[in-house]
């Protein structure tokens, strides 16, 4: 995906606004492309393939937005209110059918993104001039994506729409939900077939078989399929063609990112025609901006960061090496790596926390070196997203094997490989302290936390385990009040405007 451009998208664009707005023409025009001259060649296929990556891109949890969703959890406090989704009133407990901001995002993107898959799906056999082998690959690299997206739907909304092909008329499309059991069996039916088509090979931008693997392992972890998705993520650990990567932190700077052997699939920014300028997103989104004087959109609760170990293995209640005072001394180095804590300082000599509500900043993502930040060199910061990335898949063989039979070395040996990788050193699992399902259930939830903090997948893991509702309201917003989750916050509500246009979509239960 680093070799797309913005004319291929801009053409992609253009192709299918014709095909919506001049369906009855029978004549090919001469100026722009048409359904008539379209699909035909290996480079046509790569436009439309070029346009179903670009449906990552929007602003949206797709794309570089994607930890803003941390905030809905115990990760941080989205404070600037209706640009980050509304985050900051649904999370006190206002949200409803017409709430805007997240839903109507996820809703609207989505499934947009959804009629792109279906589109490129229905059309790529009518292409002559691309071998079966290839059209197989780009449908498997499409039909990823759509598994991808339907995935987060239904962790979204349970029961949604299912459109397994393009509605023929707006009437049509007008359909009820189907549940959310059917949907995740189309969803691991879509990444069936990838993971049959896609190449054996690492990851460089386009999806491949071990990204197909670790989504499937994901659902089915979701799923509570203990066992399958033990197998299958052990089938990626054997066949090792993904590996931890040296330096945790590059993982999530663009400079360490190229052919990085940690990530698996990402949302691929290049600076300046893709960067995250197409979203409006920077480096200054997660950090603070201090040529305007903004806050950090995500600010650190202080509850994450105690949720980090001390460097002998132990919590900051058990450890002689805590100090309260000092909290940032002698703690796991990935907490340097994700929060900005207050004994550093802005490469321009801003304190670390002057711009955040809780004191701290977002570490994670954002690259110091390009400091101080500002929109106006926002076409510069081209961090890629990491959707998936291997310790994920450890953490997955972990989880899942646990839950199936219980601690046993293997278990042991991958947390240790995720502690133990360069610059992290952690020392490895205390295994007499934690040897029983139920102790190394909450170690590893802890440990979960902290490898993918800020990473946007809290907010699924406390939802999948069903402690959303005891663990949320035990915090508050940094203006004192309590958050609230209850049990119909499980799933968000439709948008009202998507109710009032299907008369058979039925609103989730609560709202």
């Amino acid at each position: 995906m680093k070799s797309f451009n913005l004319y291929k998208l801009t053409g992609l664009i253009t192709l299918f606004s014709f095909f919506s707005c001049a369906k009855d023409l029978e004549k090919n025009p001469l100026d722009v492309i048409s359904s008539g001259t379209f699909w035909n060649t290996d480079a046509d296929v790569q436009m439309a393939l070029t346009g179903s990556y670009a449906t990552l891109y929007p602003f949206s949890p797709l794309g570089w937005a994607r930890p803003y969703l941390d905030c809905l959890a115990d990760g941080g406090y989205s404070q600037w209110g209706s640009y980050n989704w509304n985050i900051t009133t649904i999370v006190v407990g206002d949200l409803n059918p017409t709430t805007g901001g997240l839903s109507p995002t996820i809703f609207n993107n989505y499934y947009s993104a959804i009629a792109t898959y279906n589109y490129f799906l229905a059309n790529i056999d009518k292409v002559k001039g691309v071998d079966a082998a290839k059209k197989n690959q780009y449908s498997g690299e499409v039909k990823f994506l759509r598994a991808l997206v339907y995935f987060d739907l239904v962790n979204f909304y349970g029961d949604v729409i299912l459109y397994k092909e393009s509605p023929a008329s707006p009437d049509e499309a007008k359909i009820a939900k189907s549940p959310k059991s059917d949907v995740l069996a189309f969803v691991k039916e879509d990444l069936d077939y990838a993971i049959a088509n896609l190449p054996n090979t690492a990851y460089s931008g386009h999806a491949v078989k071990g990204s197909a693997q670790a989504l499937k392992t994901r659902v089915l972890l979701y799923e509570e399929n203990w066992p399958e998705a033990a197998a299958l993520a052990k089938a990626i650990i054997d066949e090792g063609k993904f590996s931890l990567a040296t330096d945790y932190e590059k993982i999530f700077l663009a400079s360490g990112q190229t052919n990085n052997p940690e990530i698996m699939f990402s949302t691929v920014y290049m600076s300046p025609t893709l960067s995250q300028a197409t979203a409006h997103g920077s480096n200054a989104n997660r950090g603070g901006d201090q040529e305007f004087g903004w806050g950090s959109h995500i600010s650190p609760y202080w509850d994450l960061v105690d949720a980090y170990e001390c460097t002998d293995g132990k919590s900051i209640n058990e450890s002689p090496l805590y100090d309260a005072a000092q909290p940032w001394l002698n703690r796991d180095p990935r907490l340097k790596y994700t929060i900005r804590m207050p004994n550093v300082t802005w490469p321009a000599g801003e304190p670390a926390g002057a711009l955040s509500l809780t004191g701290i900043n977002m570490q994670k993502y954002v690259d110091l070196s390009r400091a101080p930040f500002s929109y106006s060199k926002q076409a510069e910061y081209d961090e890629d997203y990491v959707h998936i990335r291997y310790a994920d898949v450890l953490l997955m063989y972990a989880e899942a094997k646990n839950e199936a039979s219980g601690p046993d070395a293997s278990i042991y040996d991958v947390l240790d490989m995720i502690r133990g990788r360069d610059g992290v050193n952690m020392p490895a699992v205390d295994r007499v302290k934690y040897n029983t399902k139920e102790l190394l259930r909450d170690y590893l939830r802890n440990e979960r936390r902290i490898e993918l903090a800020l990473e946007g997948q809290r907010y699924f893991d406390l939802k999948r385990w069903h402690t959303a509702h005891i663990v949320l309201p035990h915090l508050k917003t940094p203006g004192g009040v309590p958050l609230v989750f209850d049990e119909k916050h499980y799933v968000l509500p439709f948008p009202q405007s998507e109710i009032d246009i299907n008369d058979k979509l039925v609103q989730n239960p609560g709202y």
